[in-house]
């Protein structure tokens, strides 16, 4: 069974002859462990696609799946306590809170889902530390660089143990020496056996996953089974490194 699924979604924007379809009868399965980069045009429907199967957009059309159960209908509340839970974001702005220190970043998500304040600091103590953010954990944001940053938010992302993590172009506001660090993170990730799906524009980021799904005007028009495995993984970061 897969982590997650669309199947025959759709979303549309505007009516008549100002419709715009945004995402036109897409079906994807994501397997549990998987990771999978999206790739294609700025406007082909990518980060839509991603906002549909996370929860954060509903689609005008289909159905979403995560874990065998149906989300799309899924009410308000509902969906909130998912993307708690079992979706895990990663942005290209980070969105960080900039009052908070990096652990109450981290630790914020845990208490919005629940954990104790106890268990949250000591879950946030452990993700710092797995990301390599250890002895930074009490800086503020604006004390971090963007490779730093971003491996708070995927510290946050990971916070509640979710069944998938869904980056929407997690590197685009890096440099090649910040964009290594989180790649090294997303392939910690995998070998881990997190689901991930990975928006992207970089082809160096792809190289990195197992399937790399093609998409323009809307729909899915290619998806190729990735055959380097961790060897094409280890040459994208070797080509980051020269």
């Amino acid at each position: 069974m897969s982590t997650l699924s669309g199947r025959g979604l759709r979303k549309e924007y505007g009516r008549d002859a100002g419709l715009v379809r945004a995402v036109d009868e897409v079906d994807v399965e994501i397997a549990a462990g998987e990771t999978v980069a999206v790739m294609g045009p700025s406007g082909c429907g990518k980060s839509t696609l991603l906002h549909l199967l996370g929860g954060l957009d509903r689609p005008s059309g289909g159905e979403v799946w995560l874990s065998g159960r149906r989300i799309d209908n899924a009410g308000e509340k509902a969906l909130a306590r998912l993307r708690r839970t079992e979706i895990g974001f990663v942005f290209q702005a980070f969105h960080l809170m900039e009052e908070l220190t990096a652990i109450e970043n981290v630790e914020l998500s845990a208490l919005l889902a629940g954990r104790s304040p106890r268990a949250a600091r000591r879950r946030a103590v452990e993700l710092l530390e797995r990301v390599g953010l250890g002895e930074r954990a009490g800086f503020l944001p604006s004390a971090l660089s963007g490779g730093q940053r971003q491996r708070v938010a995927v510290a946050r992302a990971l916070v509640n143990e979710p069944t998938v993590v869904l980056a929407d172009e997690p590197t685009g506001n890096l440099d090649s020496a910040a964009t290594l660090d989180v790649l090294n993170l997303f392939e910690s990730l995998h070998q881990a056996g997190q689901t991930l799906v990975i928006v992207t524009h970089d082809a160096r980021i792809a190289a990195t996953a197992d399937r790399l799904i093609s998409m323009r005007d809307g729909v899915l028009v290619d998806e190729t089974r990735l055959s380097g495995g961790t060897s094409g993984r280890l040459g994208a970061l070797a080509g980051l490194e020269d």
